[in-house]
């Protein structure tokens, strides 16, 4: 009776028939190997409850698609092209969460060819690289606090072309005009510089030097943000 229920209705006497004992197995294996992702993935990094929820269930979803399609390359073809259509309606994710999401989906597609043994091995390794990458901060940009984001108000009647390239060559290794903006009816300009500081500690002597040829108007000093331009 059990058989029957969990038959396809195209099933065929050819087509292997996945047993109950098998799907609940591949299922839950699946599931925990996604769990123990996610946990990987929380360890000393910024996550989402979504994120993180959507890590933990994403091989289970993948193992069973590729169970269903059982060989059938007619199925497959649609399964891939149905998730070629698929979109996160969210913010852009960066590089660190597309690249788990993929090896979550790697992990479901070998559990759900039947080697669990395989997919196991692979979560461990992977999981093992990841939290030792980032232990070791790999990539972490050294001097990081050097580098500035660097916003200059300046009044309309001082071309801004060079006008500060005197102090930035006392003040910094490198700097670079990279935005332009009129504000106050036309009346001012807003100047963006990407800077790298020769030396943190001179900072406030910089901006000091900077009021005294921008009139005392607003200066404004952050840290370059590298998130935008990630994946």
């Amino acid at each position: 009776m059990l058989d029957t229920i969990l038959k396809g209705l195209f099933d065929t006497d050819i087509t292997a028939t996945i047993s109950l004992t098998d799907f609940l197995l591949c299922l839950g294996f699946s599931l925990l190997l996604g769990l123990i992702m996610a946990l990987c993935y929380m360890y000393r990094t910024r996550y989402t409850k979504s994120f993180v929820i959507t890590l933990a269930l994403l091989p289970a979803v993948v193992c069973i698609v590729i169970m269903m399609v059982n060989g059938n390359v007619g199925t497959g073809v649609a399964v891939a092209g149905a998730f070629s259509l698929v979109r996160f309606r969210s913010v852009p994710g960066t590089a660190k969460e597309i690249c788990t999401l993929f090896l979550a989906m790697s992990t479901g597609l070998i559990a759900g060819m039947g080697y669990l043994a395989f997919a196991a091995l692979f979560t461990v390794i992977m999981c093992a690289v990841f939290l030792v990458y980032n232990r070791l901060d790999l990539g972490v940009r050294k001097n990081a606090a050097t580098y500035k984001t660097l916003t200059v108000t300046i009044p309309e009647d001082l071309n801004y072309s060079g006008v500060f390239d005197d102090i930035f060559q006392r003040y910094t290794s490198a700097h670079d005009l990279i935005y332009v903006k009129t504000t106050n009816m036309g009346s001012m300009f807003r100047l963006t510089y990407q800077i790298s500081l020769l030396d943190i500690a001179k900072e406030k002597e910089m901006i000091d030097q900077l009021r005294c040829r921008n009139g005392n108007l607003e200066i404004a000093v952050s840290n370059q943000e590298t998130t935008a331009a990630e994946l």
